[in-house]
């Protein structure tokens, strides 16, 4: 007997429209007509017998009955994307172990060490990606997470992984490693902002009290890895959590002309969602980087 089933087409279609609530949007989304758009969407309608879409004036509204099967399209479109990918790379993709954390830290605090754990756990499939600290837990695929922040997220639990410490951090080109400075006139010495971090100079300037004059200014950089390699270049002095810069450091392409770091008022968290805490892959993960952060000089337990 034949099933009674809409074609995937049309259930793209539709799924697409109601994301973006707009057959405009969806056309270019899924690179169609909006007229194929809004064919595939009507034969669907005709095909369940029922109203997915109304319009009020110039707005795509869902209907009860769209809202109940988006979710429903949704699920089922999701699991059928992962079985394809499976099929491909010729694993289950809960075989793997999904990391997240934010690209700086993982470029370089986590990647450098990241061999130290393939060789103790091979054969263990990893994939690393990028996440912010309004990651959803409850939906996201990521098994655990290294996030800043202040330890609270829903549907996941945080174990403190390290405190973040901040420096600021000079060229050689821009100043002598032998110069020790306790005032910072920014008028007269350049200096670099992290857009993503707009406070950092405000927080590092806090709690080091050092005296300083002039408007905080400079060149904007969106991601601390552009913010340190600006300032390995002698563009200007920096405000970077210092196990950002350890490589930097040890090797003189950067040092410290305001002395010690001083804590933010934020840590490092290892971040795991409920439903997937036992996971095993992921609990030897979270006691290695635990292992790693206590070897790491440049990281302090609270």
């Amino acid at each position: 007997m034949r099933r009674f089933l809409p074609s995937l087409s049309a259930l793209q279609a539709f799924e697409a429209a109601a994301r973006h609530l707009s057959f405009t949007r969806a056309a270019e989304d899924l690179q169609i007509t909006q007229s194929g758009i809004s064919r595939q969407i009507s034969n669907l309608e005709k095909q369940l017998g029922v109203e997915l879409f109304q319009r009020a004036g110039s707005r795509l509204i869902l209907t009860d009955a769209g809202k109940k099967y988006l979710r429903d399209v949704d699920v089922m479109l999701n699991q059928l994307e992962e079985m394809t990918i499976d099929i491909v790379r010729g694993r289950k993709a809960d075989s793997s172990l999904k990391i997240g954390g934010n690209p700086t830290f993982i470029s370089r605090w986590l990647a450098p060490r990241l061999k130290q754990f393939m060789v103790g756990a091979p054969g263990v499939p990893i994939e690393i990606s990028p996440v912010s600290a309004d990651i959803d837990f409850q939906t996201s695929p990521i098994d655990i997470a290294i996030i800043r922040g202040a330890g609270a997220w829903a549907g996941a639990r945080a174990l403190e992984l390290f405190v973040e410490e901040l420096v600021v951090v000079a060229s050689p080109e821009l100043i002598a490693p032998t110069k020790k400075l306790n005032f910072l006139d920014f008028s007269q010495i350049p200096t670099l902002q992290n857009s993503s971090r707009p406070s950092l100079w405000l927080q590092w300037l806090r709690a080091s009290r050092t005296e300083h004059s002039g408007l905080i200014q400079g060149v904007r950089f969106s991601q601390s890895d552009m913010l340190i390699n600006a300032a390995v270049s002698g563009l200007g002095l920096a405000v970077v959590p210092i196990h950002y810069v350890r490589k930097e450091l040890e090797n003189g392409q950067l040092h410290l002309p305001f002395g010690p770091p001083v804590r933010s008022s934020d840590s490092y968290w290892i971040v795991s969602p409920e439903r997937k805490m036992h996971k095993q892959h992921a609990l030897i993960f979270r006691d290695w980087l635990i292992q790693q952060a206590r070897k790491d000089p440049f990281t302090l337990p609270k």
